[in-house]
């Protein structure tokens, strides 16, 4: 039981030119020479938006207001880079920065925090202005946001589902509290014309919850043969965990397809199955808990060979 949905058994893509540049990034802990020596690099993994693949990437970055922030420049293309369409529709990413590696959300900003960040990036390196100049398209900066500490500190499996389900929980109030601030702005016209159903932000958040709790529901639906073959007594608490599982997933479902087309989707109708979701995903986290803990407490984690 993991929030982190980056653990995947192949190895991912790196395209031929960037082999050596990520194997130096790795082996130097994070320094490179070359085209791209003395310049601020990360990597990027992201999930391919059609392939489900993982790719890796390297990209310049730049730091504002304690955020890391990369651009999709594409060399001034007149076409948006691959990674930055993964992460419209796979928002969690994994970064690579110096030595230390952690999940994040990739969030795009929009308009004149948009324009704000970009001219950081103009500052750092003029090349960048050079890029837009060359092309129509509005080259995106995206904010790698990070959501929770990877490093556990549970001692066992319950411990480890209350720091799941907290980081689910605060994710899910963080989205509503967005979307309670988003929509009010709507009612009152103070947020402009509002041209789009919900901003690329909220959006982001939703769908990185979204991912989160579709992964963390699969690691369980793994783990419940399991523990119910070494525990009969949880056969019928597990068979409703699954119808949980089920309808919690359909409430998923719906938000994910709202969010597919920002220009189509009904704020109201969001609205109301991210109330649906709250209501639906805190009845079923607390009756897990409150059934799950006693026997989870007693089994160590990171679980142990047999």
């Amino acid at each position: 039981m993991t929030e982190n949905p980056h653990v995947r058994t192949a190895e991912p893509h790196v395209s031929d030119f960037n082999i050596p540049v990520v194997a130096e990034f790795r082996a130097n802990g994070g320094r490179v020479g070359g085209m791209f020596e003395g310049g601020d690099l990360l990597l990027l993994t992201t999930v391919g938006a059609r392939s489900g693949r993982e790719h890796t990437t390297p990209l310049g970055f730049v730091r504002v207001d304690g955020r890391v922030l990369v651009v999709g420049s594409a060399g001034g293309s007149d076409r948006h880079p691959d990674w930055y369409r993964n992460v419209l529709a796979h928002p969690m990413v994994r970064v690579e920065l110096g030595t230390e590696t952690f999940g994040a959300v990739a969030v795009p900003a929009e308009g004149a925090e948009r324009d704000r960040l970009f001219a950081e990036f103009v500052r750092t390196d003029s090349g960048y202005a050079d890029y837009q100049a060359g092309t129509e398209r509005i080259l995106p900066v995206v904010a790698l946001e990070r959501p929770y500490n990877e490093e556990s500190e549970a001692a066992n499996l319950a411990d480890k589902l209350v720091e799941v389900h907290t980081w689910l929980r605060d994710q899910l109030r963080h989205v509503r509290a967005e979307a309670d601030a988003y929509l009010a702005e709507r009612a009152s016209g103070t947020g402009g014309s509002a041209p789009l159903g919900l901003n690329l932000q909220l959006r982001q958040h939703c769908l990185a919850f979204c991912e989160s709790l579709h992964f963390h529901h699969d690691s369980e639906e793994f783990m419940f043969p399991h523990l119910g073959s070494q525990n009969p007594h949880l056969e019928d608490v597990i068979e409703r965990l699954r119808e949980e599982h089920r309808a919690v997933n359909r409430v998923r479902g719906e938000l994910e397809a709202l969010l597919a087309d920002l220009s189509t989707v009904d704020p109201e109708r969001f609205d109301a199955e991210l109330n649906r979701m709250t209501r639906e995903l805190e009845a079923h986290l607390d009756y897990e808990e409150s059934e799950l803990f006693p026997t989870l407490a007693a089994i160590p984690f990171p679980p142990t060979a047999p």
